[in-house]
C-alpha cells in the first residue's frame, strides 16, 4: 500500500476485542475456580464411599449362572436371556433340597468368607434428646379418681390396692432420661452418684407397693385358650385400644369384667406399657383366671419388663421406651439424698404415696440448686428395708 491508495475502512465487528480484567472480576473467577475444586473434590469423595465389596450371591444365583451357560449352549435358537433365566427359574423349583445342597453350600462358603474379611461395621451411638414413651400415670390417676368404693375394693382384693394411694400425675421426663442412660440392663442397676446401685423385686415392692413374691406371671399360652377374650376386647395384632378400657372402667359395675380391665388398664399406662399406644394382648393370657392374679410375684414382672424395654430400645427395634419408668424415677428421689448423709427414706410404705405433684415440684427445684441430678448421695439402703419389714 502506497502513500496514495485511498484510506481502507476496518470493519471492526470482527476483530475481536479483548478487555483487561479489574479486581473484581479477578475475585469472582478466583471464586468460581474455588467452588469448582471444592465440588470435584466432593464427588471423588463420594465415589470413595460408593466403592465397597459387593454382597455375596444367593445359591440360586450362584445355579442360574451355571443353568444358563449350559442352556446356551445346548439350545442356540433360544431367544436370548430371557428365555434361559425362565428355564432355569422352573428347574429351580422342581429340584429337591439335595440337589440344591451343592449350591447352598457354596453360597454359605462365601457369605462366611466376606463376612470373616469385611471391616466390622461401627453401628452409630443413638442420641436420645427427647423422651417418647407411652408410661403415663396421669392417665390411670383420673381413672382412679373415678372408681367406686366397691370397685376400690375389688382392686384391693387383687393385690393393686397401693395404686390407689398414686398422687404423680406426670413423668419428669429429663430424670427419666437421664436415669436411662445410667441404667445397666446387664446388671439391673443404676449406676449414679459414683455407685452401682443394684434394683430387685423387692425395690419394686417398696416403691410401687407390688407383692415381689409369688408365682411367676406368664404372658404366652396356646392363643386359643385366650381367643373369646381377644373377641371381648376387640383385640387386633396391634393390640387393645385403651380407650376401649376406659369405656369399660367407666361403668359402675365391679365384678371379674371389671378387674380384668382394671389390670389390662394399669398394665397399659403405667405398669409395664410397650412401645405402642395399645395394651399387649398377650397379657390376657394370664388374666384367665382372675382368682389367681392376687398369687403372682408382680414386681417380679415389673422389674422383668423393664429391663426387657429398655434393651430393645437400645438394640433400635423401637422408637419409644416401654416399661414402668415411674418406679425409675421414685426410686431415685427414694435412693438420693440431697439434703446431707443424715437424710432418712420415707416413712411411707409404698412410697408411691409419698410424691405428688408438690413434692415432686420441690425435690426437682433442690436437684438443679444443687446443680442437676447426681449430686446426692446414696441413701443406706438397709434403712428402708427396715422399713418396709416393720410394716409387714
Amino acid at each position: 500500500m502506497s502513500l496514495t491508495d485511498p484510506p481502507q475502512v476496518v470493519d471492526c465487528s470482527i476483530i475481536p476485542v479483548f478487555q483487561v480484567p479489574n479486581e473484581g472480576d479477578v475475585s469472582i473467577l478466583n471464586v468460581n475456580d474455588e467452588e469448582n475444586v471444592v465440588s470435584e473434590e466432593n464427588r471423588r469423595k463420594k465415589k470413595k464411599k460408593q466403592v465397597s465389596a459387593p454382597r455375596p450371591a444367593c445359591s440360586w444365583v450362584y445355579f442360574s449362572r451355571e443353568f444358563i451357560k449350559e442352556y446356551s449352549a445346548s439350545h442356540p435358537e433360544s431367544s436370548g436371556l430371557k428365555a434361559a433365566t425362565k428355564a432355569a427359574s422352573d428347574a429351580w423349583k422342581l429340584m429337591s433340597i439335595e440337589e440344591k445342597e451343592k449350591y447352598t453350600r457354596r453360597a454359605r462358603e462365601v457369605w462366611d468368607n466376606y463376612l470373616s474379611t469385611a471391616p466390622a461395621r461401627i453401628p452409630k451411638p443413638r442420641k436420645q434428646t427427647k423422651l417418647v414413651t407411652r408410661c403415663s400415670p396421669g392417665r390411670l390417676f383420673n381413672v382412679l379418681q373415678r372408681l367406686t368404693s366397691e370397685q376400690k375394693d375389688a382392686v384391693k382384693s387383687m393385690g393393686f390396692g397401693s395404686l390407689l394411694g398414686l398422687r404423680c400425675r406426670t413423668l419428669r421426663r429429663s430424670l427419666c432420661l437421664w436415669l436411662l442412660e445410667r441404667f445397666n440392663t446387664a446388671r439391673r442397676s443404676l449406676e449414679i452418684c459414683g455407685e452401682r446401685i443394684p434394683l430387685s423385686p423387692r425395690d419394686v415392692e417398696h416403691v410401687m407397693g407390688l407383692a415381689a413374691r409369688g408365682k411367676d406371671v406368664v404372658n404366652s399360652g396356646p392363643d386359643d385358650l385366650i381367643a373369646d377374650l381377644r373377641y371381648i376386647y376387640n383385640a387386633t395384632n396391634r393390640g387393645i385400644s385403651v380407650r376401649l378400657l376406659e369405656e369399660r372402667l367407666a361403668a359402675p359395675e365391679a365384678g371379674e369384667d371389671f378387674k380384668r380391665s382394671f389390670i389390662l388398664y394399669a398394665l397399659g399406662t403405667l405398669l409395664s406399657p410397650t412401645a405402642r399406644l395399645d395394651v399387649s394382648p398377650s397379657f390376657l393370657h394370664f388374666l384367665i383366671n382372675m382368682d389367681a392374679v392376687h398369687q403372682y410375684n408382680w414386681g417380679k414382672f415389673l422389674l422383668d419388663r423393664l429391663v426387657q424395654e429398655v434393651s430393645r430400645f437400645r438394640q433400635g427395634k423401637q422408637r419409644a421406651v416401654g416399661g414402668c419408668l415411674l418406679f425409675l424415677q421414685l426410686f431415685y428421689y427414694e435412693s438420693i439424698s440431697i439434703e446431707g448423709a443424715g437424710s432418712s427414706a420415707s416413712v411411707a410404705i409404698p412410697c408411691l404415696s409419698s410424691w405428688g405433684e408438690e413434692e415432686i415440684t420441690e425435690r426437682e427445684k433442690r436437684e438443679r440448686e444443687l446443680g442437676g441430678y447426681g449430686c446426692g448421695e446414696v441413701k443406706s439402703r438397709s434403712l428402708y428395708i427396715i422399713h418396709a419389714i416393720s410394716m409387714k
